[in-house]
Order: structure tokens, then sequence, then C-alpha cells
């Protein structure tokens, strides 16, 4: 897709993937705003919870199934964005470190951003824990979807012939050089 040569049908599908990845990407995050942003009408609130882990240490005092339901709510939250941040973004040949450390610090940058603003929100409070499995969830879904996802995509994309696909560093040619030219007296 991106840096990679095809030709006007390999363009077209890069132009669909990105589309399509930016549209789900979108309504995405509007359901996650809607979701953690909105205002709740409950008698009491819970202090924000600043240390880290303590929050999934009460949830693991709850019992097995309140454990597995609060914890599984927020490592799933995010979660998508492992397979939309990439596909928006719809490179195909890149380091899998690479784009696993760009996917997962977005995230980590987006969900910090929705624990901000949750600070104004009447009924929603800060959790640190929510951060961290936000972060997990979408780390997760990334590492178990995204490089078998690439490596058949550019399977496919392979000419018949076999060749492997040019790298996005790859040499375009050498650098025009320009001749010196004499200080005047």
């Amino acid at each position: 897709m991106g840096g990679v040569r095809q030709g006007s049908g390999g363009r077209t599908a890069a132009i669909r993937f990105r589309a399509a990845g930016g549209f789900l990407l979108a309504a995405h995050l509007l359901l996650v705003g809607w979701i953690t942003l909105r205002p709740l009408d409950v008698p009491w609130v819970s202090a924000a919870n600043l240390q880290p882990l303590a929050g999934i240490k009460a949830d693991l005092a709850l019992g097995g199934v309140q454990a597995t339901r609060r914890i599984g709510e927020a490592v799933l939250l995010l979660a998508p964005l492992g397979v939309l941040l990439p596909l928006a973004g719809g490179r195909l040949v890149v380091s899998p470190w690479g784009s696993l450390v760009r996917t997962v610090a977005a995230a980590a940058l987006l969900s910090l951003g929705i624990e901000l603003l949750q600070t104004g929100v009447p009924g929603q409070v800060v959790d640190i824990d929510s951060l961290l499995l936000n972060t997990l969830g979408v780390a997760a879904v990334h590492l178990a979807v995204v490089p078998a996802a690439r490596a058949r995509l550019r399977h496919r994309a392979e000419p018949e012939r076999g060749a492997a696909l040019p790298r996005e560093e790859a040499s375009q040619g050498p650098t025009p050089t320009i001749p010196r030219v004499g200080i005047a007296p």
C-alpha cells in the first residue's frame, strides 16, 4: 500500500482499505466516546484510582464472574483499535515491532485522553487501571491479527513471478549533485 508499487488495481484496493479503516475507526471512537464520556446519574461516586493495579485487585476480590466482567470490559473497550489504527494507516510493508509500538502508543494516548476528559463528567471516575487494561487489549489484538493479516495481504499482492515487494526504504536512484561554482573575487 503506502510505498508499495502496484498497478491501478492495487492502489484502488489500498484506498478502499484506508477509507474503510478510517470510517470504522471514526465510528468506533464515537461509540467509545459515548460510552465513556456520557454523564451518569448515580447516587454516589467512588474516588479516583491513581494507584496502578489497585482497581484490578479490588475487582479480583469481588469474585471470578464479576472480576472477569469488569476487567474484560476494560480490556475490550479499545481492543478494536489494535486492528483499526493500522488499517487506517494503510501500510502493508512495515516493521512488525514498529507497527506494534505506534499502535500501542496511539491507543495509550487515546485512553489517557479519555481518562482526562472523564474528570469533568459527572458520574465518571478516573482509573489508571483502565488505561493499563485498554492498552493491553489493543496490544493483544494487534499481535493476534495484524502481522498475519499483513502477511496474507502481501502474499496476495505479490506479482505472479514471485518477486518480493519492494520495501518502503528502497533506493530510487542516485542523489543528484550540483557542480561546484567558483566564488567571485
